[in-house]
């Protein structure tokens, strides 16, 4: 009787243990996401190669070996941000992720045109004061509204044959991420009264 009451504590006290333990792991678990990830490839603000796939090396899951890929981190905490890149006439495409890697917006060469492309990432407020006061400079630049305030672009290209690969890593590397927008136009001064108030 001693011995059972002695093996039901110690398995009481083990059980407390290590829901203990859980409760205090959950939170280092919960932060290891998507964008967390991300982190390891380089800063925030640029885009950073990633190792060519091989079978059982890959940096990211389901990577296609024939593509070359570069990835960055932003954050919309502060500002819109701009994001352009000139890339090869071959296959290209840019995803747009939320921090659990869930696609919020992409487009290819197909959708954006030859030569690359060039967008502003906003929040919905930004995008209310753009739309207050328009830049010019933005008329030709794809403008999306996003409904998160950080995640990553993913970059890929399609390699060809392996001799174009410095040429086709050499731009993504050139991508620009985090640049700042150009500040917008300020409302005009409201016109004086005419007759400027004499009688």
């Amino acid at each position: 009787m001693m011995r059972t009451l002695v093996y039901a504590l110690g398995g009481l006290l083990l059980g407390g243990i290590i829901h203990v333990v859980v409760v205090l792991l959950v939170p280092d678990f919960a932060n290891r996401d998507a964008w967390t990830s991300m982190g390891r490839f380089g800063t925030d603000g640029d885009f950073h190669l990633l190792p060519m796939s091989e079978p059982g090396t890959e940096p990211l899951p389901y990577l296609d070996p024939d593509m070359a890929f570069a990835v960055c981190r932003f954050s919309l905490a502060e500002r819109p941000i701009r994001i352009h890149a000139a890339l090869p006439a071959e296959f290209w495409s840019a995803a747009i992720y939320d921090r659990r890697g869930r696609s919020v917006y992409s487009l290819n060469d197909r959708s954006a045109g030859e030569g690359g492309f060039d967008m502003v990432l906003a929040t919905s407020v930004q995008m209310a004061r753009m739309r207050e006061n328009p830049v010019d400079a933005l008329e030709t630049t794809i403008v999306i509204e996003l409904p998160v305030d950080r995640g990553f672009v993913l970059l890929r290209s399609f390699v060809a044959d392996p001799t174009l690969l410095p040429e086709t890593e050499a731009a993504l590397a050139a991508a620009r991420c985090s640049d700042p927008v150009p500040a917008t136009r300020t409302s005009a001064a409201a016109p004086t009264a005419a007759g400027g108030g004499g009688n």
